[in-house]
């Protein structure tokens, strides 16, 4: 064993870019910011280094360099004072934090960031905490764990279905498929009861049931009692549901009830798979589509229906802090008039989204699936595409809209991360 003393002199010259600069291998002890001396070191802990700016410290924790706002550190404070740790919820109103806070005094020892503000109050982070939550940290992660697939990816992985006892009885059924569900953006639930009422308590099993204009259980055939190509035997090509919402619904719900005749197979694509092979192959259209907004609409006056909804959003939709796919809006049926787009840029949009339906419309990435009476199927609204071939006789769908931040609720009580 052997060990290397390590000594700076920090220098305080106030208005200078970078105050302090201090190396803190792991040590046995606290290091205060004073020059400081090395320790010995062990591998168990990630080497530390932090550097005080005029209003950041600049924090190295193994592979992570944080750059943390000062205004930041003392708004996460996470003492009794300032967070309430029994409902996680912040005490500190941020609005009295000095937006020119600059801490008295820094140290850090193998595990924990200590700060004392200029009140008295110390503030204490785990650096591991800080690793996690960070903007560079969080950089380096993703908030939905997937497994992008096409059809051949889908079926060699043989995803099983769960049984409807397993799922409404036990939390090893249901979890088993929410952990397909989020890996997938599709999900099977087998033996059920080929009733609306038995589909309905199946959804709740997961969700509140989100009511739209469509009523809370859709129940539909081919009468065109509604102003919707759903609601005919035509072919319906792939698509994404409400796309005129503001916040299209998160997760639909198909049980097919009854099905005399012919044809009628359900289309599914992953639309982030599509996406990720855009990405590589052209990111300028990924660009394009990600940030240019559009209008979708839904007019209907059929019956005693009438409805004019309007949404609008670009066709991607990604976490800016990651670049992270989390919601692609695509319906050529909806599609409004495109007027929020300029002139020097809509040639170069419709380039970008004749790409991403080129990879949509690959036969390698249809998965065609007959659904029959006591199979439920789940589809992830803001991720697979679904469509239909055309159909002979009389069928019969139920299905309704899940509240998608409801899903993921019950996801992440069962140890999934969601």
């Amino acid at each position: 064993m052997w060990c290397q003393r390590l000594a700076w002199l920090l220098r305080g010259r106030r208005g200078s870019t970078g105050h302090r600069w201090l190396w803190l291998p792991r040590g046995p002890g606290p290091v205060l910011a004073v020059p400081a001396r090395g320790h010995p070191t062990a591998p168990a802990s990630p080497c530390c280094a932090w550097q005080l700016h005029r209003d950041h410290l600049e924090l190295r924790y193994g592979s992570t360099v944080m750059r943390l706002d000062f205004v930041w550190l003392r708004d996460h404070c996470r003492s009794a004072s300032c967070y309430n740790a029994k409902t996680k919820q912040r005490s500190l109103d941020t609005a009295s934090v000095d937006l020119a806070i600059q801490p008295q005094a820094v140290r850090v020892d193998e595990t924990t960031l200590f700060l004392t503000w200029p009140d008295g109050h110390v503030t204490r982070y785990g650096l591991e905490w800080l690793a996690r939550n960070s903007y560079e940290g969080q950089k380096q992660q993703v908030m939905h764990p997937r497994i992008l697939w096409n059809a051949e990816i889908y079926q060699q992985a043989q995803v099983p279905s769960i049984d409807c006892r397993s799922f409404l009885e036990t939390d090893e059924g249901l979890k088993e498929f929410l952990q397909n569900f989020l890996l997938y953006g599709i999900a099977f639930v087998e033996n059920v009861p080929p009733t609306k009422e038995d589909t309905e308590f199946l959804a709740k099993r997961i969700s509140i049931i989100r009511e739209t204009i469509y009523g809370r259980m859709w129940y539909f055939t081919s009468d065109f009692s509604r102003g919707d190509t759903a609601y005919t035997k035509l072919a319906l090509d792939r698509h994404t549901d409400t796309t005129y919402f503001q916040e299209p619904c998160g997760i639909q719900v198909f049980h097919c009830l009854k099905h005399e005749g012919t044809g009628g197979r359900t289309l599914l694509v992953d639309g982030f798979h599509a996406a990720e092979r855009v990405l590589r192959q052209a990111p300028e259209h990924f660009e394009l589509l990600a940030k240019v907004p559009l209008k979708h609409e839904y007019v209907e006056n059929v019956g005693g229906c009438h409805n004019h909804m309007i949404g609008v959003g670009p066709v991607l939709n990604v976490y800016p802090w990651n670049n992270e796919l989390y919601l692609i809006r695509y319906n050529n049926y909806d599609r409004a008039v495109i007027n929020t787009v300029p002139h020097d840029v809509v040639r170069r949009w419709y380039h970008a989204h004749r790409a991403l339906t080129a990879e949509l419309r690959r036969p390698d990435n249809e998965l065609w699936v007959k659904l029959k009476p006591g199979k439920v199927l789940f589809v992830d609204n803001w991720r697979v595409l679904h469509g239909r071939e055309a159909f002979t006789g009389y069928r019969q769908l139920c299905g309704c809209y899940l509240t998608r931040d409801d899903v993921l609720n019950t996801a992440r009580l069962l140890g999934l991360q969601a």
